[in-house]
């Protein structure tokens, strides 16, 4: 079982084990020096966090982290700026297609306590971790020479400090056709840095992947169970789609309210599926409208896409190795779709040879007066998507010269072909 707190934690030697690890992997990345206790200094407090799961949601090894409240850091006093290094999926998505693309085999490394790499900038004080504090000085505190989970300049100090490959906070990714190469990366890594779990990538940011000799296959079949039973309609009957054609939510003002907690969390559920599940991408996108005052009506609507992921939890995409590295992309849009405002909603999808990289669904900002307004506004905006496509190409050393958008009002390409027709 996972331990809620470090009272838990110590009544059991397999976790104080993983947590006396932790403590000196700090010793000997030489992360922080113990020291009296500064006097108007704000002290930032430290938190155990306790699981590591893989692809099943199992716990493969107990693993203990020491963390910082970062939510106790003073802006101006403990940091200047932040910085996430958080990856787009597009990105991820782009990098399978392009894995396929090359015949590569990609591997995954992890670096213990990535963010121990990291020298900081500013002077930082901990509180020292509980259930390990020093019994000769007990109110000392920890002055931190390093980063550490949870500090907000953390993850701009370990993004300084790696720079190579394809990276993800402590995730290396990297692919290759030749298993010589891939030894000798792993070698110099490890002995950079301490690494573990080498080898083929399989479970990554809650994605399942499965490698073959035909391509890539990804899913998230373990989240999508978790997301059912957690609403409770585990025993529900499935739904055959995620919204009808002829299903119109509207803002229901005379509609009774339901718990916003609870409908904004099915949301935000819902959005991190649709990383691998582009089905369900426009009805949770509407339905997402409404989270400020949601009604019964919103709610079923909502429970009807959990009820069609209840019968699609083993669905994912498929990127096969049958491909090119040609981008290419498709446009359309729902002319004055919404009940309430009269906004069209732009959709999008874009590939890369024969793999899906990227789609999208969005309602407009403005309001467009003809089926030909709303096409062109859609075609516009996802040009922006398919040159960002290709400006990640180079990092993975192609180019790519003709990008392909396809839309099929013909008035939208006739004024996106000459400009003169353009309304000032």
């Amino acid at each position: 079982m996972e331990p809620k707190n470090h009272k838990e934690a110590l009544r059991d030697e397999f976790w104080v084990a993983a947590m006396q690890d932790e403590l000196e992997q700090f010793e000997r990345s030489n992360v922080w020096e113990l020291t009296k206790r500064p006097t108007n200094v704000n002290i930032v407090g430290t938190k155990w966090i306790f699981k590591k799961s893989d692809a099943s949601g199992c716990i493969m090894r107990n693993k203990a982290r020491l963390v910082a409240q970062g939510y106790s850091q003073v802006e101006g006093v403990d940091f200047d700026e932040t910085f996430a290094p958080v990856a787009r999926l597009e990105s991820i998505r782009f990098m399978f297609g392009m894995s396929c693309a090359l015949k590569f085999t990609l591997h995954q490394m992890d670096v213990k306590s990535a963010f121990l790499n990291g020298i900081l900038q500013e002077e930082v004080f901990v509180e020292q971790p509980k259930g390990f504090e020093n019994p000769q000085h007990p109110e000392h505190v920890y002055r931190l020479k390093k980063a550490l989970y949870g500090l907000k300049q953390a993850p701009r100090a370990c993004n300084n400090a790696l720079m190579f490959v394809q990276i993800y906070v402590d995730d290396i990714i990297f692919g290759s056709t030749c298993q010589s190469l891939v030894q000798r990366f792993v070698k110099n890594m490890s002995q950079e840095f301490e690494m573990s779990m080498v080898g083929e990538l399989k479970y990554f940011l809650g994605l399942q992947v499965e490698q073959s000799a035909d391509g890539i296959f990804v899913s998230q079949s373990t989240y999508a169970k978790e997301l059912v039973q957690r609403f409770g309609l585990g025993k529900s009957k499935e739904a055959k789609v995620p919204m009808g054609v002829n299903d119109k939510l509207s803002k229901d003002e005379e509609g009774e309210d339901v718990d916003e907690r609870l409908y904004r969390g099915m949301i935000g559920s819902l959005l991190y599926l649709t990383a691998s599940s582009p089905d369900i991408c426009l009805s949770v996108g509407i339905c997402a409208w409404y989270q400020a005052k949601p009604k019964v009506s919103h709610l079923l609507a909502v429970k009807k896409i959990i009820k069609y992921v209840k019968g699609t939890m083993n669905f994912g995409i498929s990127f096969t190795k049958d491909t090119n590295t040609s981008l290419s992309g498709y446009c359309d849009a729902d002319w004055a779709g919404s009940v309430d405002d009269r906004r069209s909603t732009s959709g999008g999808c874009f590939f890369m040879g024969n793999n899906l990289i990227s789609w999208h669904s969005k309602k407009q900002n403005s309001v467009s007066l003809s089926t030909a307004e709303a096409e062109y506004i859609a075609l516009g905006s996802y040009c922006t998507q398919l040159l960002w496509m290709r400006q990640m190409s180079p990092d993975y050393g192609m180019d790519s010269d003709t990008l392909l958008i396809h839309c099929d009002n013909l008035s939208a390409i006739n004024i996106y072909k000459n400009p003169v027709q353009h309304c000032s």
